[in-house]
């Protein structure tokens, strides 16, 4: 069975290298970086807008390459989106779905305009001002509140990581794959017959509601709550995190320890 990582906004596939050890004892493991987020390597720009199909496509081009016919997604809030929408597409390919953090996207016409209203100012102010004031804007929100909590070392690192992107496609990926401009997938989430993991932290009380709102819609969902843990599950207690994916993944393989 092969486990395939995606990353949230922001990030890379550098976000799972703590956990890559833990959830590859079992399982082939790759973490992928989706577009709008490899750091910068050419001098070309990128597309206007980077959308979900468009991290679908290079999701189904890292399979076909590596000739893996059917896989669990592994996404973390915008990687969730990316694998819900993959799975809803291609569901010969995915044999399981964790989602971390994900909401199938915003139910609400005018909430949904004025999310993407703000995301596409938001994107103008990537370009224009840089990527060093928007990260800290970026994790000033009160849902990465928690991370403060974490090492200085760990809090370094990650801000790095964001900093490695290339402006101009980030601010692509937020006009195009943001959640007030892809489309809500709640109404076909009973078509989704694969099992899937819905992890939230303890301390996300937002998106432990959503959580438990998408399960109720999945035929074969469940919630674990993560301990101890904000937004970022993988990142605040990845011990906890990596047990409940381990479990999971056992019983996709029908209980074999």
């Amino acid at each position: 069975m092969s486990l395939i990582l995606l990353h949230g906004f922001t990030g890379s596939a550098d976000a799972w290298g703590d956990l890559l050890p833990r959830l590859g004892r079992r399982t082939r493991v790759l973490a992928i970086d989706l577009p709008g987020h490899a750091p910068a390597a050419s001098p070309e720009p990128p597309p206007a807008r980077i959308g979900l199909g468009d991290c679908g496509v290079s999701v189904r081009r890292h399979l076909d390459a590596l000739a893996i016919g059917r896989a669990v997604l592994l996404g973390y809030s915008m990687g969730g989106r990316v694998a819900l929408r993959f799975a809803l597409d291609h569901p010969d390919r995915v044999a399981g779905l964790v989602l971390e953090s994900t909401s199938p996207g915003i139910a609400d016409l005018t909430e949904r305009t004025a999310r993407r209203n703000a995301d596409e100012a938001l994107a103008d102010a990537i370009v224009r001002d840089g990527l060093a004031r928007f990260v800290d804007r970026w994790m000033a929100q009160p849902l990465f509140a928690t991370q403060a909590n974490l090492p200085e070392a760990v809090r370094a690192r990650e801000r790095a990581m964001r900093l490695a992107h290339d402006p101009r496609a980030l601010a692509a990926c937020l006009r195009g794959a943001g959640p007030g401009t892809v489309p809500p997938m709640w109404d076909a989430l009973p078509g989704l017959h694969m099992p899937v993991l819905l992890l939230a932290g303890a301390l996300d009380a937002r998106y432990r509601d959503i959580a438990a709102k998408t399960a109720a819609r999945l035929p074969h969902g469940r919630v674990a709550i993560v301990p101890d843990a904000g937004h970022a599950t993988h990142l605040e207690n990845p011990a906890a995190f990596a047990a409940e994916v381990e479990a999971f993944l056992i019983e996709l393989e029908g209980g074999k320890q």
